[in-house]
């Protein structure tokens, strides 16, 4: 993020041009005051301001982020594969103009998750009260 909130920056110490679709995602992102104050400022932001704004989900002390990227990056691949998958690839279409959006992709990731080996084996380590073991099928 720190390279693109830079090019921010630099659009209005250099007098360049922002386009349409670039303004319009971080606005969504940030709302038209951030927004605005980004643009017109063109300064840099601490993390406690991204955050705020949500830029960023959390901030850590630097001498943890390894760790807690690690932690997270292992939560992340301790959940099954098919349905991280199908939620991040329907995220990203329910941010685009409702004609892009490729419903029946959604409808059948979805599909695919419930018919999955992954849904069998979840279902039933939670029942047995262990972690499960997805394999993405």
């Amino acid at each position: 993020a720190t390279g693109k909130l830079q090019r921010i920056g630099l659009a209005a110490k250099l007098g360049l041009g922002y386009g349409m679709s670039g303004i319009e995602k971080l606005t969504a992102l940030v709302g038209p005051a951030f927004a605005k104050e980004m643009f017109f400022t063109a300064r840099r932001f601490t993390s406690a301001e991204a955050l705020a704004m949500g830029l960023v989900n959390r901030v850590v002390p630097t001498e943890a982020l390894a760790n807690s990227v690690m932690e997270l990056a292992g939560t992340i691949a301790g959940n099954a594969p098919l349905t991280v998958n199908s939620t991040k690839f329907i995220i990203n279409e329910s941010v685009k103009a409702n004609a892009e959006r490729d419903l029946a992709k959604c409808d059948a990731m979805v599909a695919a998750c419930f018919a999955s080996e992954d849904y069998v084996e979840g279902r039933r380590a939670f029942l047995e009260k262990r972690p499960p073991q997805f394999k993405g099928r």
